[in-house]
């Protein structure tokens, strides 16, 4: 029988960043996250911290996970406690050592992102969330000094987005819900609107266009802003603002993509002159252009791609996957990164004039590839009309199961996230390791996923357990019961975060439809989620699900606690003690409910864990509790 160490002995490498000849990364190859270096021509890869300390899934980390400052002769990263996210800015030297303050104590009482730096001039652009109170602060730090300086706060946070020659100018943004973003400069102490409305600036009900604005670069001179924007595509586009004509934004044509399918444009990286990076999600899959902004015609050419085509000229084909990160060397003009696919782990690449280059080998152990499964597509037409992207995953045909497959149901965190071909996060070990049990395994993006235009993720919006249960009912009623190759009257349900909360709205208000439940860290009462969650997080929340007072009524009927006692299947819980998000004691309450009532609920809690599970152990001990109670349950 196949075991989890298989899958796991494949290790990750991710966020990779060159430095001349040497390749700076995180891995997990002493069991938990790290810092590592390497020669970029080959050699045994280095731990730049003490082995007790552990890094954060890069994924939950809102900004770098670490940075290689050469000029200082030091490493930023970001650490906190064994997943709580209190993120502190953290300097090693750069061959190893054990991490300092970056900035004395000036920063203790927040939680800290690190979003730009400056690696020439030792400057860091960093969010701090406070911890005791809904105030996120903007402040620029630097490293030489130790100087820490305030730029502007906010309620709902101004992070910074880029900064201009000689860092006079500072262009942040201010996200209130997803793609409702509005455009500061900061310049000379001062910040002005530069594109969207504030908040405090609109009339009751009034609703400007949402501006999606992601990624956002200033131009040669300072002349303008070349950014992400949804203003001109649902599925996002190129826009530019002059910085001498505030309040509007240009359309950028892009030309040259080679590429078809449904998605997004989710990537805007800028290399230096006119020379950029462009990057789309379609289907699930990343795509990556080298790209040529035409400054005065605002038009972007893309060139070479080079992640997405099926066949490379030089290298090895990066296709079929998700990009995890790519990191731009400068001195060295040549671009790191990280790339996956549903059957091959993580890799680290460098790409240059001369090609693609591989820097790793990682394999899953005694596992011949043609014994994954790759998935297909499984996209159907939910009960309103709306197209749901999905993907099936079946056991290979050699593992020889006869018959009807039993079904895994696996549901995304988020909302506003989405499940992709990705071995390098935590879904896609699992859905292996139960299509070789005999298991499987359906996993759709229901409206409210991104990947998929802006107008899809909004769909869930103050509609959590509403339109997007019903695509799950949908899918379970009415779409997956017509494959003959799936057995629709044994299935389970597994979700993740919002996964989790979906999971247990559906075990409580469909009990007919599951055998057997595995909630991971979901929201189980949505009043006192909102309430326990962090203060800066709190008018997010509000805004996009719910007031705790106001709307009390309405997230009591969406919480899976007002119908917890119709739950008829077994349930498993899943829960790491440091979780901020969805803190240990909401996962408790469910048990401690459910067991009080004599339902069957089993508890599984990681002491040194967050929201994830990443430490190699635990995972061993997750993988296997989740598979082993489908296999009693669901009988593969």
């Amino acid at each position: 029988m196949t075991r989890i160490e298989s899958l796991l002995s494949a290790r990750l490498f991710l966020a990779p960043q060159a430095v001349g000849e040497r390749l700076f990364f995180i891995s997990n190859l002493s069991g938990r996250l790290s810092l590592y270096a390497m020669d970029r021509a080959g050699s045994v890869p280095e731990p730049l911290l003490p082995p007790y300390i552990a890094l954060q899934n890069p994924d939950l980390v809102g900004g770098y996970s670490f940075y290689a400052l050469p000029e200082c002769g030091q490493v930023l990263v970001m650490l906190d406690r064994d997943g709580d996210e209190n993120y502190l800015p953290m300097l090693v030297p750069s061959d190893g050592g054990f991490p300092e303050p970056a900035f004395g104590d000036a920063l203790d009482a927040y939680r800290v992102d690190c979003t730009l730096v400056d690696s020439a001039r030792g400057l860091l652009y960093m969010q701090a969330e406070s911890r005791t109170e809904p105030l996120v602060r903007t402040f620029r730090g630097d490293v030489a000094t130790g100087a820490v300086e305030l730029l502007a706060e906010s309620t709902w946070g101004l992070y910074p987005v880029a900064y201009g020659q000689g860092h006079a100018r500072v262009a942040l943004a201010e996200g209130y819900t997803a793609g409702d973003t509005v455009l500061y400069l900061w310049e000379g102490g001062e910040r002005r609107v530069l594109l969207g409305t504030p908040l405090e600036a609109r009339a009751p009900g009034e609703a400007p266009p949402l501006s999606g604005i992601g990624a956002c670069h200033f131009t040669p001179g300072d002349a303008g802003l070349l950014c992400i924007t949804a203003l001109f595509d649902d599925a996002y586009g190129l826009g530019y603002v002059r910085l001498d004509t505030p309040g509007q934004a240009r359309p950028v044509q892009v030309q040259g993509a080679v590429h078809a399918g449904a998605g997004e444009l989710d990537r805007l990286e800028h290399l230096e002159g006119e020379r950029y990076l462009v990057g789309y999600n379609i289907d699930g899959s990343s795509w990556l252009y080298e790209a040529r902004f035409d400054e005065p015609a605002l038009v972007m050419y893309l060139g070479r791609a080079l992640v997405g085509p099926a066949e490379s000229g030089a290298g090895p084909a990066l296709h079929g996957g998700v990009l995890e990160s790519v990191s731009y060397d400068t001195v060295g003009d040549r671009l790191a990164l990280s790339f996956s696919t549903a059957t091959s782990p993580s890799q680290l690449y460098t790409v240059d004039a001369a090609g693609v280059a591989q820097h790793t080998r990682e394999r899953v152990l005694g596992l011949p590839t043609e014994l994954l499964a790759s998935g297909e597509d499984a996209s159907f037409i939910s009960h309103d009309g709306l197209r749901v992207s999905a993907r099936l995953y079946l056991p290979a045909p050699s593992l020889g199961y006869q018959g009807p497959r039993p079904l895994v149901y696996y549901i995304h965190g988020g909302p506003q996230s989405q499940e992709r071909p990705d071995f390098a996060w935590f879904s896609m070990p699992l859905i292996q390791l139960l299509t070789l049990r005999g298991f499987a395994v359906f996993v759709p993006n229901a409206r409210g996923s991104t990947g998929y235009g802006l107008g899809y993720t909004k769909r869930v919006d103050h509609d959590w357990g509403g339109q997007d249960r019903l695509d799950h009912v949908h899918a379970m009623t009415e779409v997956l019961p017509r494959d003959p190759r799936l057995d629709a009257s044994r299935a389970g349900v597994v979700g993740r975060s919002y996964g989790g909360y979906m999971t247990l709205t559906l075990a409580a208000r469909h009990p007919e439809l599951w055998r057997a439940a595995v909630d991971m860290f979901g929201p189980y009462d949505l009043i006192s989620f909102s309430e326990r969650i962090p203060p800066t997080w709190k008018p997010y929340f509000e805004a996009s699900l719910g007031n705790p007072e106001r709307d009390r009524d309405f997230l009591a009927e969406r919480s899976p606690r007002s119908y917890i006692d119709q739950i008829a299947c077994p349930l498993l819980v899943i829960q790491g003690k440091n979780d901020p998000r969805v803190i240990e004691q909401e996962s408790r309450d469910v048990v401690e409910r459910l067991r009080s009532a004599g339902r069957k609920v089993e508890y599984l809690m990681f002491e040194n864990e967050g929201h994830d599970v990443l430490k190699y152990e635990n995972r061993v001990t997750c993988y296997n509790a989740i598979t082993d109670f489908f296999r009693q349950h669901l009988e593969p």
